[in-house]
């Protein structure tokens, strides 16, 4: 996905046809905003649900779910356009965005939420996604705010070709390296820019299969590191609706980009199935070696058994 050889106020800056951290430049933060950056497939819109729901205190959101958390790389409409949007909001901001942590602008004064999942379980929810999403949907869009022949455009918009055997696929997001991919590398490298930086008072890390486990308890703790006093008796209708039953029910409104027509398939579909260990039906113990062995050159130790186990059994570099 990114193109990491450009390097902007010391930063790298990651594009592609799609997204451009570029567009960063020049935001202007508020003291308490919050960044929700994830790498893809690993529960950011989840992530987004959460934030919103602890914000505002209901369920009944006041609007979709992309424009009360933008994703502010996307290129499918103008910068000035989402920056104007950002800055008429009047609750506080949560902002998504796909970038690692070193691809960011770093402010004290803000908030930045990673969410880590099991890297295979990332593959296999990619898998579905790119056969729920309208691929020409989001091309013409960015062709409009952009276009293709602009040099930001450095990846070619045409999709790869798409293997018929599922097994065939995990490999190839597993092994492909990035940039260009969006896979394993890219995946790992997003997660240990914000493990670098775990002990930051403004840096939360969260684990997808921790959220799974005990959603109420995370949810919990992670008002406490925004700073959200919940009032006691609200907490079983916030914890009720981030599940993930409640937010296909509402998909209409809590899918990404739902606000672009014709972009899903099928909205409800985005939220597929919510659960972990879908791969352990699709590998054998030779795909399983060449992924161990491929993870363990791209990450270190202490990383590789959070991203795979989360926090319940390890100590958080916070209380």
């Amino acid at each position: 996905m990114a193109q990491w050889s450009e390097y902007v106020n010391a930063m790298p800056r990651y594009r592609t046809w799609l997204a451009d951290s570029g567009r960063w430049d020049g935001f202007e933060f508020r003291p308490d905003d919050i960044v929700i950056s994830t790498p893809s497939k690993c529960g950011t819109t989840w992530m987004q649900m959460i934030c919103a729901l602890l914000i505002f205190g209901d369920a009944g959101l006041p609007g979709p779910l992309t424009e009360l958390s933008p994703w502010l790389d996307i290129q499918t409409d103008s910068i000035s356009n989402v920056f104007a949007a950002l800055a008429a909001q009047r609750h506080r901001r949560f902002i998504k965005t796909h970038t690692p942590l070193d691809g960011l602008p770093l402010d004290e004064r803000v908030t930045y939420i990673c969410v880590g999942r099991d890297p295979r379980d990332v593959a296999i929810s990619s898998d579905h996604h790119l056969d729920n999403m309208n691929r020409e949907v989001l091309m013409r869009a960015c062709e409009t705010t952009v276009g293709f022949d602009d040099p930001r455009s450095l990846i070619p918009a045409e999709a790869p070709e798409r293997v018929a055997d599922p097994v065939e696929r995990f490999r190839r997001w597993v092994e492909e390296a990035a940039p260009p991919s969006e896979g394993l590398e890219l995946t790992l490298h997003h997660l240990g820019t914000f493990w670098a930086r775990r002990q930051a008072t403004n840096v939360v890390l969260v684990h997808y299969d921790d959220l799974q486990a005990d959603l109420e308890e995370e949810m919990r703790r992670l008002a406490e590191r925004l700073e959200i006093v919940i009032e006691e008796e609200l907490w079983p209708g916030l914890v009720a609706g981030a599940k993930f039953d409640r937010m296909r029910d509402r998909a209409a409104k809590l899918a990404p980009q739902v606000t672009m027509a014709g972009l899903w398939r099928d909205a409800g579909r985005f939220f597929n199935r919510g659960t972990s260990g879908q791969w352990q039906t699709l590998l054998g113990s030779a795909d399983l070696d060449r992924y161990w062995a491929r993870v363990r050159r791209l990450a270190p130790p202490d990383l590789v058994a959070w991203t795979h186990q989360g926090w319940r059994g390890t100590a958080r570099p916070y209380a």
